[in-house]
C-alpha cells in the first residue's frame, strides 16, 4: 500500500496541476487586442518573474501586442551590453514579435543596485515621454480633454517587488505616479493606461511550483472579482511546455546569470508557473 501511494501520489500532483492550468486557460478572464509593456528593472527579471505572464499574453489568437521596456542593463558586474543581448534573446523565447519590442534603459538614473532606490518622479516622467508624450507635462488646472496614451496596459512589480529588491519596488511606486498623473487634474476620465502588478506571495508559496498553482486557484476562486474591460485580478498558469519554455529563457539566454541559487529558482520558484496580477487604481499626486 504504502508503494502504491508513494508511486500515486505525484501522478495525481501532476493531474492537478495540469487541470488548475486547463480551468485557468478557459474560465479566467484574459487580455485581448491590447497594446502591452512589461517594465522591468534588470535582465532576466522577465524570464524569472514574469514568464507566465509574457507567454499567455504572446498568444497570437489574443492580438496583443507586447514589449518590455528594461530601466537598466544589470551592469552591476559590467556584464551590461552581454545582458542586453540576453534579455533580447529571451523576449523573443518567449513569444515577443520581434527583437524591437525590447528597450533597454541606460541611464544614471536607473542604476542596477541592491541598495538603491530609483527615484519615482523620473520614473514617471520616462513613461510619459515614451508613452504619453501629449501629457508628459503635468496640467496645472483642470481640463477638458480625455487623457491618450500609446500603451493600453503597463505591467510591473508590486509594491513588495517579489523579492524586496528596491529597484523593484521603485518601478511599483513609478508606474502608479505614471499613471496617476495620466488623468491629473482631467475630473471624470478613465486612465488610459491600466496598470497590473504582480503579486508577491509569502517565502512558503513563493517556493513550491507546481503545488502553488493549486493554492493560487482556489484563492482566485473565492476572491472578489472585476470583469469587463478592465478585469482584476488575472491569473496566468504555465503547464508543463510553457514551463520548459520559461525554464529554457533563463539556462539559454541568461546564460551569464546562471549562477548556482538560479538553478534552485528556476526549478522551485512558483513565479515559473504562476503569476497573479492585480488592477491598481491612480493615487492621488
Amino acid at each position: 500500500m504504502l508503494w502504491f501511494t508513494l508511486f500515486a501520489l505525484p501522478i495525481l500532483i501532476i493531474a492537478a496541476w495540469l487541470y488548475t492550468v486547463g480551468v485557468a486557460h478557459s474560465r479566467f478572464p484574459k487580455l485581448r487586442n491590447k497594446r502591452i509593456c512589461l517594465l522591468i528593472a534588470h535582465p532576466d527579471d522577465e524570464a524569472m518573474f514574469f514568464a507566465p505572464t509574457v507567454l499567455a499574453l504572446t498568444e497570437p489568437a489574443l492580438g496583443n501586442h507586447v514589449k518590455i521596456l528594461c530601466l537598466s542593463s544589470g551592469d552591476a558586474d559590467g556584464l551590461g551590453e552581454t545582458r542586453k543581448k540576453e534579455l533580447v534573446k529571451s523576449g523573443i523565447a518567449l513569444g515577443l514579435r520581434q527583437e524591437d519590442d525590447v528597450f533597454v534603459v541606460e541611464s544614471y538614473d536607473f542604476p542596477d543596485s541592491m541598495t538603491t532606490t530609483w527615484d519615482k518622479v523620473k520614473i514617471a516622467n520616462l513613461l510619459s515621454s515614451a508613452f504619453a508624450p501629449n501629457l508628459s507635462n503635468p496640467m496645472k488646472s483642470k481640463g477638458p480633454d480625455a487623457p491618450t496614451a500609446t500603451i493600453d496596459v503597463l505591467i510591473t512589480f508590486d509594491k513588495d517587488g517579489i523579492s524586496s529588491h528596491p529597484n523593484h519596488i521603485s518601478l511599483f511606486h513609478g508606474a502608479r505616479h505614471f499613471i496617476s498623473s495620466l488623468i491629473h487634474n482631467r475630473p471624470g476620465w478613465q486612465c488610459p493606461v491600466d496598470l497590473y502588478t504582480l503579486s508577491s506571495t509569502n517565502i512558503a508559496r513563493k517556493y513550491t511550483s507546481i503545488f502553488d498553482a493549486i493554492v493560487s486557484i482556489v484563492i482566485m476562486a473565492f476572491s472578489d472579482k472585476q470583469m469587463g474591460e478592465h478585469p482584476s485580478p488575472l491569473l496566468f498558469l504555465s503547464g508543463a511546455s510553457d514551463m520548459r519554455i520559461a525554464q529554457n529563457a533563463m539556462t539559454t539566454a541568461h546564460i551569464s546569470q546562471m549562477r548556482w541559487f538560479r538553478w534552485g529558482w528556476i526549478g522551485l520558484s512558483r513565479y515559473m508557473v504562476v503569476n497573479d496580477l492585480k488592477l491598481e487604481k491612480p493615487g492621488s499626486l
